[in-house]
């Protein structure tokens, strides 16, 4: 028999805790895909959105937040994934984009305010200046548009050698 919740951490602390399935160095929270918790009468509806509508981690991440928030208590947890707005990577935050470059990924660049409606398919080559996220040389170049996941490129410094990933701008 379960009593109620003893005081901790709100179910949005819990939440934002959550580690990123694909880039364990971010919480859901750093990448932006945690987008709204709400507690009501003893219930949590987390909404998240994944980078992309194919996102492999999806499920993982509903997962993830169902096991952490039933570990702080929170019994009647519902996760919902909303596609709307699309997920950019300016949503990830400061402290996200440091985290990348502190763990040799390179982060994304802001790319600001897009129009509304489809989004516009681009055929041009990859941005040229990834600066290293270890050395901090502009020399890298690109040595596949896909790296572990869909959302990483694979890239080396032509200045250090080393080769690191980097987080697409999308």
């Amino acid at each position: 028999m379960s009593g109620p919740r003893q005081p901790g951490p709100t179910a949005l602390e819990v939440a934002s805790a959550v580690l990123d399935p694909e880039l364990p160095v971010l919480t859901l929270a750093d990448l932006g895909v945690l987008r709204e918790v709400v507690e009501r009468d003893g219930r949590v509806l987390v909404t998240i959105t994944p980078t992309y509508s194919g996102c492999p981690a999806v499920d993982e991440m509903g997962a993830d937040l169902r096991r952490g928030l039933a570990a702080a208590g929170f019994a009647d947890v519902e996760v919902r994934t909303s596609l709307h707005p699309a997920w950019t990577t300016d949503w990830i935050t400061e402290d996200g984009l440091r985290k990348l470059r502190e763990a040799g990924i390179a982060p994304p660049s802001r790319i600001g305010p897009r129009p509304v409606g489809p989004v516009p398919l681009t055929l041009v080559p990859p941005p040229g200046r990834v600066p290293c996220p270890r050395c901090g040389s502009a020399r890298t170049e690109e040595l596949s548009r896909f790296g572990a996941t869909a959302c990483k490129a694979l890239r080396r410094c032509l200045a250090c050698a080393e080769p690191f990933e980097h987080v697409k701008e999308i």
